[in-house]
């Protein structure tokens, strides 16, 4: 079942992050995809299947990292589906004594190409206060 097969790349992803493991954590991304995650720039340029980038993140954490995967839901129809879920990443930068947990939002697009379900688009998001702060509300939990 397709669901499954997609479920089981979104767990992989996350376990590769908490192995510290960049190469990992791109083997399930198409060579072209379009990313959109937390960091700057508003679009991130990207060969998705470069661990460069993902080595160069990984290299501002020090000590374990995590990434929980919450309320996955995966729709799938033919050769394309989309995954969303509520994530927790875990870790410690770099010079600071403590980590910090950030809940955020994922909606993956993927596509089903040579037998293989890839990530052709991968969207990440914290919601803002609305209260004209602009604040990013990064103290939200499921």
């Amino acid at each position: 079942m397709d669901t499954a097969e997609i479920r089981r790349v979104v767990l992989e992803r996350a376990a590769a992050v908490a192995a510290k493991d960049a190469k990992a954590m791109v083997a399930h991304n198409a060579p072209a995809m379009i990313e959109y995650n937390l960091a700057p720039p508003l679009r991130q340029p990207s060969a998705g299947d470069d661990p460069a980038p993902v080595e160069k993140w990984l290299a501002t954490f020090q000590g374990p990292m995590s990434m929980e995967i919450h309320d996955l839901e995966v729709t799938a129809e033919g050769s394309v589906a989309f995954c969303t879920s509520l994530n927790r990443l875990t870790a410690t930068p770099v010079g600071q004594p403590e980590s910090f947990s950030l809940w955020f939002r994922v909606t993956l697009g993927l596509r089903k190409t040579d037998g293989r379900w890839l990530v052709v688009h991968e969207h990440e998001s914290v919601p803002f206060e609305m209260d004209g702060s602009m604040r990013a509300s990064v103290a939200l939990q499921p």
